[in-house]
Formats: C-alpha cells, structure tokens, sequence
C-alpha cells in the first residue's frame, strides 16, 4: 500500500482518545447470530479469497492484505477480546476497513464456504464509527445528511433552481425539455448523486434529454432525492437507514410508481438491497421498485423508445467497466453489454468481467474520502488500470459516478490514454432526436 501513516496521523491528530466499550459491545450483541459467528470460525485460511481482491493483486500480493486477513484482524479481533480494545488497534482497524475494502463483495464469490467478508467489514466499520474513528470527510457528508437531507448540504431553493437552470440550458437545441420538480403520480422519481447539482448539472440536463425523448413521465422530489447514502460507507447504521426513508417516504407522498436511479452503484446498493434491511422495512423488500439507470436505458433501446444515429456511434475502441454495486451486487451485466452495440462499433471487454470484473478502487466510500488518500487509491487501482490498458480502449463506459472519477485519475497516473464516459452522455450525444422535441 501507499505510504498513509502521515495522512492518518493527521486525520486522528485532534481525535478524542477515550473509548466507549459498551457501544462496542452492544453493536457485537446486535449482529451476535449464527450467521457472524459461523463465518468467523469457519475459515480456514486456504487463501483463494486472496485472488480476488483488487487491493491485494494490486499491491505485490502481501499476505495481509487478503480478505481472510483483514477480518481475522478486525471483526474476528474485536469478538474475541469481547470488544475490550484499545485506539491504537481500532485506528489499525480503520486502516483496514476504509483503505484496504471496498466493501465490493468479489472475495466472497471464490470462498469455498461462502463466508461475506464485506459484511463483516462493514461491522468493523460500525464500531469504528460508535468511537468517533471514521474518514473525517465522510462524517462532515454524513452530518449534512442529517440537516439537509443530501450529503452536499444543498438547499431545496438551489435544487431547484439547479433544475429550472439545465432545463433553460437544453433550450438552444431541444424544446420542451422540462425537469419537473415533485409531480405526483409521475411513473418515475429520478433520484440523483449530490455531485450532479453541484459538479456535474448537465448530467441532470442529459438525463432530462432522454426523458423528454422517450416522452416518459418522471419527476424529481425536492427532498429524499440524494441516493447515494454515504453514512453507509460511513459506517454510521442508524443515519444510513433514516436516509433510505427519506427516499422512499417520498416516493410514497408522491405516489409514484417507481424510484429511478441514476447512475451511482452505492444507490442501487442502498435502495434496493441493504437499504430495506438499514430502514427496518419487514421483509427486507422496498414498498417501492427501485430501477437503476443501467437497466432504463437498456429497455428504452429495446422498445425504440430512444433510437440511435448509426453515423455517431462510437468509432474508438470502448469497454465497459461493470460497477460492483451494479454488476455484481445488481445483476445488471448483461443488460449493460446489450446496449454496447446500440452505440459502439468496437466493443473490448476487460478480463475478467461481468460479476468478477475488479472493483475500480473508488468505492466504499474511499472516492470522498478526498485527496490525502489519493495515493492510496491510485496504487490499489493499479490492477484495474492494467485491465482497461490491455483492452486497448479509449473510452470506458462507467455508469458509476465513483467509477467514472477513479477511472479518470487512473487514466492520468497510469497514462492509459483513455477517457470515461457515462451513459446519460453518450447516449444524447448519439441518439436521432425525434420530432416532438427537435429544434430543427
């Protein structure tokens, strides 16, 4: 791993050192089932998770960077002293949970016993945080989250007039392009990453593109719109499970059909999946259908409800990097690669791919985490900045908001020569535009 003593010295500089080990114990008690316990005493160390990490391909194949290690020397720790640790070990423990996981699940597809280390990663996570040991960026996201509702802290007025704006934007070359804001009984509550309004607009303005294209009936809810849930990878359960709600109250109050995601793999992960369990939904499921951005583009293609110019596909060689929380945790793969061909003419595929493609390196929280830990990030990046190098690409699809910035740094360090690009992007600039909203 990149050199990081100095950056955590400096994270933990003014950090109050005294513990709580009650809370520690209480968070052991509440995931004290047969399932943790069985995972914990059934591995036998026989080193096939180590394959499969990223982390650890990335960085010469220390043998303490493999999963087995890492929640030996966590989780499996903090049970075994009954949780009375000291901070030096829960700062090791921090090391290890936000810098050498993601979180991205692939280690558990090669273990014989089927144990999921990103759950009990996710654990340490959490007791981590009941201490107050947590990325100092992601407890200032989480923070906002709890005053306003998105991670970015950003108002309802300057939502809105982020909206009012992209759909005035669209007005030189499209019209009646709209962005509707809480229109009840739309088919669809599109719900955004907080980076979009405020670094990337136009890619609420592409999204509203295709939505006026496909003459869908869609909205954004002027709270509960912030998908992503960064108190997740926070490890801050509680705030994670309120964020989810909000979501889904709202879909609720505006009886819409479905939640629509953009595209952001964490989201998906959250809303569909781990979100339920966060907001003590019985059952598990969503009292909504939650739809990934991935999985509309595909059925917009397949039913013609967006058409592409076969004179702007793409010419440059392209490949497709699968976001773990969209590929691998979200089933959606195969949908991703059937709508490769609708816009590229030279299609690359990384080995491996699909649900064993590697995680990129910019998720889990560790994107946000801000620029001390750059470093970190790019040197763990390094097997998937060979993956896209032998494919000879130069554009990646990465439908991933996490994806798309990592692979973009991985470009530059690596000098890969290849550029991101999301669907929304690709997708306006290469689709016929119909009648009904063409300027022309």
């Amino acid at each position: 791993m990149a050199d990081i003593q100095t950056v955590l010295e400096k994270e933990f500089k003014n950090a109050d050192f005294l513990l709580d080990i009650q809370k520690i114990r209480n968070i052991l008690d509440a995931n004290n089932g047969a399932r943790i316990r069985t995972w914990l005493s059934i591995c036998s160390r026989c080193g096939l998770c180590a394959e499969s990490c990223f982390v650890y391909l990335s960085n010469d194949q220390d043998p303490k960077l493999s999963p087995a290690y890492k929640f030996k020397h966590t989780l499996g720790q903090i049970y075994r002293l009954k949780g009375k640790v000291d901070r030096t070990f829960l700062e090791k423990c921090y090391e290890i949970a936000w810098l050498q996981c993601t979180l991205c699940k692939r280690c558990s597809m090669d273990c014989p016993f089927g144990i999921d280390i990103a759950t009990m990663i996710a654990i340490s996570r959490n007791i981590c945080h009941s201490q107050g040991i947590r990325p100092k960026s992601l407890a200032e996201f989480s923070e906002n989250c709890r005053k306003a509702g998105n991670h970015m802290g950003i108002p309802v007025e300057e939502l809105i007039d982020t909206c009012d704006w992209m759909a005035e934007e669209t007005e030189d070359e499209f019209r009646g392009v709209e962005i509707p804001v809480d229109k009840p009984n739309a088919t669809f509550m599109y719900t955004i990453n907080p980076r979009e309004p405020v670094y990337y607009p136009q890619d609420i303005s592409n999204a509203a593109i295709i939505f006026a294209a496909a003459q869908e009936s869609w909205t954004i809810p002027s709270f509960g719109w912030d998908c992503t849930n960064l108190p997740m990878f926070a490890g801050d359960s509680k705030l994670a499970g309120q964020q989810v709600r909000n979501v889904y109250k709202k879909a609720k109050e505006l009886g819409v059909e479905k939640v629509l995601i953009t595209e952001c793999g964490h989201a998906y992960r959250s809303l569909a999946f781990e979100g339920p369990y966060l907001a003590e939904y019985a059952g598990g499921k969503p009292p909504v259908e939650i739809v990934h951005y991935v999985k509309l583009i595909y059925d917009y293609l397949k039913q013609g409800r967006i058409k592409i110019d076969p004179q702007k596909k793409i010419k440059e060689p392209v490949t497709y990097q699968d976001p773990c929380n969209v590929s691998r945790n979200g089933g959606l793969w195969e949908e991703a690669r059937k709508i490769i061909p609708y816009i590229a003419e030279d299609f690359r595929d990384m080995a491996p791919n699909r649900d064993r493609n590697h995680c990129c390196g910019g998720g889990g929280g560790v994107m946000p985490m801000g620029p001390d830990y750059k470093a970190a990030r790019m040197a763990s990046g390094r097997i998937k900045a060979e993956q896209i190098k032998a494919t000879g690409a130069k554009i990646v699809i990465a439908p991933c908001h996490n994806c798309f910035d990592q692979i973009n740094d991985l470009s530059e360090e690596y000098e890969l020569g290849a550029k991101a690009l999301s669907l929304k992007e690709v997708i306006v600039e290469s689709m016929l535009i119909p009648d009904h909203i063409s300027k022309y």
